[in-house]
């Protein structure tokens, strides 16, 4: 195991830093190493990190949402409202129909395979986001018309939306029927973790203040109670539950709220974080990916994907319909709305598990769509934002 962390960390950082100088997104180096390196191809990796990739790509993200919420500014998100609300769903539902009218005419699926592989490909990837949205908050750029943080609240919701109505289609498939309690839970989780996640921030904040200890020691108590979290969802038995992750991003909400000094400072610890974060979550992405399963499909997969993401931008639309935002700034958020990766990288592989007859076309569509438009919307966003947007 310390020889595959040894060639993550320095391969995914050389490769991550060229990629950098020659004007590309880090994370495509960082993506690519995990393909050379993981099993489909030179097979560098051992078997025991590969077993608990799952659990490191949770870290990576739990750290940089939480990062996320200690620097959100609440005040821009609470201008637009509406918009803000609309981006956790409608733009993958428009993307969700798109898969559901195009897949099964060119890809011969039944309306259910159709909706499983939408289910699995709309998901935004927090991962390629989140970064990048918090990013342009320590700049600057679109802050006051609130363009960063409606775009990683959105991505942050939209996940959760799109895995509950993953868990709906597969239990259809199985034969289950759709559950009304599992859709009514979408907006149930969203609220109690947003809730549940204030209340921590809070009473952490009064704790600080209480009991003087090292950022240090805080950042690893904040850490702790995020894992526990995340422990408690996966394993509370009770028919609705809450969105661990977002709770997480929420804490950091509170702390700031309480007390914006200590978050501040706490940033900056989760900003040091995630340098090693980010590599371990993109290489182990990248070693998800099997360069085999692409020629089966060709080019039939990437027009459905492109297709596909034709119906999520006119969703983004839709949601800034009747909002001060201008032209440019709505093409940053259409841009900004396109990339896949992580939620894709973890359950592209269950319908294949589970011996669903559609699952080796859902993981090899999944896997395109991580190679595709991972790099490709990160690079759209790291090229465009400067100027489609501005700087305060």
């Amino acid at each position: 195991m310390l020889l595959s962390i040894s060639l993550i960390l320095i391969v995914g950082m050389s490769v991550g830093w060229i990629c950098q100088k020659i004007k590309l997104p880090s994370l495509l180096g960082m993506l690519a190493t995990g393909t050379v390196l993981g099993p489909y191809m030179l097979n560098l990796l051992d078997d025991s990190i590969l077993g608990v990739s799952a659990e490191l790509r949770k870290i990576a993200l739990i750290i940089i949402l939480t990062r996320a919420g200690l620097g959100l500014d609440m005040s821009g998100l609470k201008k637009l409202g509406r918009p803000a609300f609309l981006m956790c769903f409608v733009p993958a539902t428009f993307e969700l129909i798109g898969m559901i009218i195009l897949a099964p005419k060119l890809m011969g699926l039944t309306v259910l395979e159709s909706a499983i592989m939408g289910a699995v490909i709309v998901a935004v990837s927090p991962a390629v986001v989140v970064p990048r949205m918090v990013k342009l908050m320590d700049e600057g750029y679109g802050v006051k018309e609130g363009i960063p943080q409606l775009i990683l609240a959105g991505a942050s919701v939209d996940d959760v939306y799109v895995i509950v109505l993953f868990s709906t289609f597969v239990g259809m498939m199985q034969g289950e029927g759709a559950s009304i309690l599992s859709f009514v839970n979408i907006p149930i989780s969203i609220f109690l973790g947003m809730a549940l996640g204030l209340l921590l921030g809070v009473l952490l904040s009064y704790f600080f203040k209480r009991v003087h200890i090292r950022d240090t020691s805080k950042v690893l108590i904040i850490l702790s109670i995020s894992f526990l979290l995340v422990v408690i969802e996966d394993n509370l038995p009770t028919v609705f539950t809450f969105s661990a992750l977002i709770a997480i991003m929420f804490i950091g909400i509170g702390l700031q709220k309480k007390r914006e000094a200590v978050a501040k400072r706490l940033s900056v610890k989760y900003g040091k974080l995630w340098v090693a974060a980010e590599v371990f979550l993109f290489v182990l992405v990248g070693a998800t990916v099997n360069i085999e399963y692409l020629g089966k499909v060709g080019i039939t997969a990437l027009i459905i994907i492109a297709g596909a993401l034709v119906f999520r931008v006119i969703g983004v639309c839709v949601c800034l319909i009747g909002t001060g935002i201008k032209r440019k700034e709505r093409l940053f958020a259409m841009l900004a709305y396109t990339p896949k990766a992580t939620v894709q990288a973890a359950i592209g592989g269950i319908p294949l598990a589970l011996g669903f007859h559609c699952g080796d076309t859902v993981l090899t569509v999944a896997v395109l769509a991580i190679v595709l438009t991972a790099p490709l919307g990160a690079f759209a966003i790291d090229f465009s934002y400067k100027k489609l947007l501005k700087q305060v």
